[in-house]
């Protein structure tokens, strides 16, 4: 049987391109010819395909349902052998791989760049990943000799602030939207109005309505446009600037754990003029107790910082190794009250404080009181417990700064 799908997806059959970003909103039928690519490329000898998504579970549930409709509709059922987490098509040996990035004792990364004989892997729901080091290093270990090896990024598009979008578009100066191939990057994007055919009436009304209603939905979720920033931000007072020094001054930190990074700001209060200055100081993860002190020391050294009080025992080491630290008092309703602080100031980011500013384009409420831990709260996190400490000690005098 013959299955027919948009012209727009033909390069993934016909392009020699090693990457691919597959782009679009709701309808738009990208999954499905994803799906019925990968089972077609296992009838080549030679190939592994490996299909993530950052969180996966229960594979035979959630996704493999999908290749097997494919596998159904070409009328090849007979030609592979399915398991809970592997498709093998008899016929070459070629097999699909489903696996989740993150797991829960943190990421198999090692695990998923060791897969022998790798010639394909695709990024499910790519919008997830939000570290480029993870994808740099899978992506390395698709380099089978002899093979075109291809790396699929299938996504709905985030924020701008997103590393997807800086590398392949921003970076490589491409207009989202764009369907053609620049470099060795194959870029496809569809929306429902190139998958009509295969839509419910019912599912074009719903697109109809909500264009009418929320045209900012219709834009990001039905066109796949990509967004400034999240949906229901939590800090929309803010804006790039110079850090400027004022009297009130302090250091905000927040300790990584498992692959969160351990983080930095310094953070000045203009209370009189109601301006939060704030500029990232350093971030990263897998550092020891002598690492941090180290850190803390060169670009903090002697100045207060206010710290996440998880650890006291941590806190009292970094005294010991000489650090001028203090856990933040935290008690109930704490962190809402610092957020509504920090919004009744003009915020202000240096401009070179990129984490800082991703942190404030997706910081997003879980609920009314508690913001979601989606990642997004390092940053934010030190500065609230800084800023908590300037305000509410306003004559406690000048913080000595460096």
């Amino acid at each position: 049987m013959k299955i027919d799908i948009h012209k727009k997806y033909q390069p993934l059959w016909t392009s020699d391109a090693r990457f691919y970003v597959v782009t679009g909103g709701r309808g738009s039928g990208k999954s499905f010819a994803v799906s019925l690519w990968a089972d077609t490329r296992t009838y080549e000898e030679g190939h592994t395909l490996l299909y993530t998504r950052y969180t996966l579970t229960s594979a035979n549930i959630s996704i493999i349902p999908e290749f097997l409709e494919k596998i159904e509709m070409m009328e090849k059922l007979s030609d592979f052998r399915i398991t809970k987490d592997e498709i093998i098509n008899l016929t070459t040996g070629s097999n699909i791989l489903f696996k989740g990035i993150k797991t829960s004792s943190g990421n198999q990364t090692a695990a998923l760049k060791s897969i022998k004989r790798l010639t394909t892997w695709i990024l499910d729901e790519a919008e997830e990943l939000d570290d480029q080091n993870i994808f740099n290093k899978i992506a390395r270990s698709v380099r089978e000799k002899g093979k075109k090896n291809k790396i699929v990024i299938v996504m709905n598009p985030a924020t701008k602030d997103h590393w997807i979008y800086k590398r392949f578009f921003e970076d490589a100066m491409v207009e989202p939207g764009f369907n053609g191939v620049k470099g060795n990057v194959c870029y496809i994007h569809t929306t429902y109005k190139d998958n009509k055919e295969n839509l419910s009436d019912d599912f074009l009304q719903d697109i109809f309505e909500t264009k009418l209603r929320r045209p900012d939905i219709y834009e990001h979720e039905i066109l796949g446009g990509w967004k400034e920033t999240a949906d229901g931000v939590i800090f929309t007072n803010w804006s790039r600037g110079n850090f400027i020094p004022t009297e009130r001054m302090c250091f905000g930190q927040d300790f990584g754990f498992s692959d969160d990074p351990t983080v930095l700001v310094k953070v000045s209060l203009d209370i009189s003029g109601k301006k939060l200055y704030v500029k990232e100081v350093y971030g990263s993860t897998g550092l020891s107790t002598a690492d941090i002190a180290r850190k803390n020391q060169h670009y903090a050294g002697n100045s207060l910082i206010m710290a996440d009080s998880a650890d006291p025992r941590l806190i009292q080491e970094l005294k010991q190794r000489g650090c001028n630290i203090q856990a933040v008092k935290k008690k109930h309703g704490s962190i809402l009250s610092g957020i509504n602080l920090m919004q009744d100031f003009d915020i202000i980011v240096d401009p070179t404080s990129h984490n800082i500013i991703k942190e404030l384009n997706n910081y997003v409420w879980k609920n009314s009181e508690v913001p979601l831990s989606n990642g997004y709260d390092h940053y934010m996190d030190a500065i609230r417990y800084a800023v908590m400490k300037l305000y509410g000690k306003r004559n406690a005098g000048k913080y000595v700064l460096r």
